[in-house]
């Protein structure tokens, strides 16, 4: 049975440029939904967060407006509930690579906070790369990979094709003039990836490039669970 490993920030806010604390955490769409592929296949699924802190949904994800209602709302509510997996995480430092087919990264402003300057997790990306195994990411998600960048400023993901939360889309989020750093700019500027972005914002869109799975957006989160189940085979 595969066992899937997710990779969730701790942070439950994004500091912009003028200081101000943005309420985030993980977007629940982007958990939820690739936890129930994983689930529907079987898989076994643990979470690790930075300090082993239990992850934060951002409380705009578990609104009627981002769920297609109020009673969209309440099972978005339940299943986070229900999923307790993500609820018990285990220090990134603690995590055994072996134990794993696949890590996955959901997205949200948290990543951006934490994960994207996280020593830890920066290791662990990079090992995970070098097994062999899959490694998947989503939206905000990618923004770990900026960890993965050594003192020399090289990251094993350089002249990957990939994808995350493109500068149109955080300008229609309403914060792009406001944030410290844009995910597309720096996944290039500083990782050196291939970034690729769909024609249509919020649409789904994934790149698949050797053992890396990305997605774009929200809507690309089950799509890119589904994509990661069908390479486990």
């Amino acid at each position: 049975m595969a066992k899937i490993l997710f990779l969730i920030t701790a942070a439950d806010h994004w500091t912009l440029a003028d200081g101000f604390e943005q309420p985030s955490g993980f977007w629940a769409e982007e958990a939820i939904g690739p936890y129930g592929v994983f689930k529907e296949a079987g898989y076994e699924i643990a979470a690790a967060t930075p300090g082993g802190v239990p992850p934060t949904a951002d409380a705009l994800s578990l609104t009627p407006d981002f769920n297609g209602g109020e009673e969209g709302a309440e099972q978005m509510k339940t299943a986070l509930r229900e999923a307790t997996e993500l609820a018990n995480p285990i220090r990134i430092e603690d995590v055994n690579i072996d134990d794993y087919d696949a890590v996955f990264v959901p997205g949200g402003w948290g990543p951006m906070e934490d994960l994207s300057d996280d020593p830890a997790a920066g290791k662990l990306l990079s090992d995970w790369l070098a097994s062999g195994k899959i490694v998947s990411l989503v939206c905000h998600g990618p923004a770990a990979l900026l960890s993965t960048v050594d003192a020399d400023g090289k990251s094993p993901f350089a002249g990957y094709r990939l994808t995350g939360l493109s500068n149109s889309e955080e300008i229609q989020n309403g914060l792009a003039d406001r944030a410290k750093w844009l995910l597309q700019d720096r996944l290039v500027s500083d990782v050196g990836a291939d970034y690729r972005k769909g024609e249509e914002n919020f649409a789904p869109h994934l790149e698949v490039d050797r053992t890396l799975i990305t997605g774009q957006n929200p809507a690309s989160a089950v799509p890119l669970a589904q994509e990661v189940v069908k390479t486990l085979g």
